[in-house]
């Protein structure tokens, strides 16, 4: 199963659906699709959409799913990234009206140069990205919260 995610931000990533709707059509993708779909209105007979779930629900489907399609937000990345999932991330674009700026760019940089995830520039690239992900070993998350702690305590204790 592929699962895209594209959380909860309050304007439409159509571009990324109408994408992952005609890779399904074409063959390209064989499997099913699981969409959080949010604020983005789109019907699609390819897909199961479903704009808000819980976080057990999404949590399910992180567990389930073989690929995740995440828009570039930070959490959606994360999730996947935690769990050792192929995460595609595919950012969201001001000029398209889908982010207030281009943050987005430089979150999917971050984490592909890391090697956490495969970074596209757009829906575009998806297909490429797919391909690319039958083979990619994400290199594992490690997260910097405990080194912070331990700083802090450090500094507390020195007070």
């Amino acid at each position: 199963m592929i699962f895209v995610v594209l959380g909860t931000h309050e304007l439409p990533f159509t571009r990324l659906l109408k994408e992952v709707d005609r890779l399904k059509t074409e063959g390209v993708i064989h499997e099913r699709i699981v969409v959080q779909s949010g604020h983005t209105k789109y019907e699609s007979e390819q897909m199961e959409l479903i704009p808000f779930m819980s976080f057990e629900e999404m949590d399910r489907l992180y567990d389930e799913a073989r690929i995740i399609i995440a828009h570039a937000g930070t959490g959606s990345i994360i999730q996947g990234v935690k769990k050792g999932k192929r995460v595609i991330a595919v950012p969201r674009l001001e000029k398209f009206g889908e982010h207030n700026d281009d943050h987005q760019l430089e979150i999917v940089a971050q984490f592909g140069q890391a090697g956490h995830i495969i970074g596209t520039e757009g829906p575009d690239d998806l297909e490429e990205a797919l391909k690319k992900a039958e083979s990619f070993e994400p290199v594992p998350f490690v997260s910097g919260r405990e080194n912070i702690l331990k700083l802090l305590e450090d500094f507390i204790d020195r007070i």
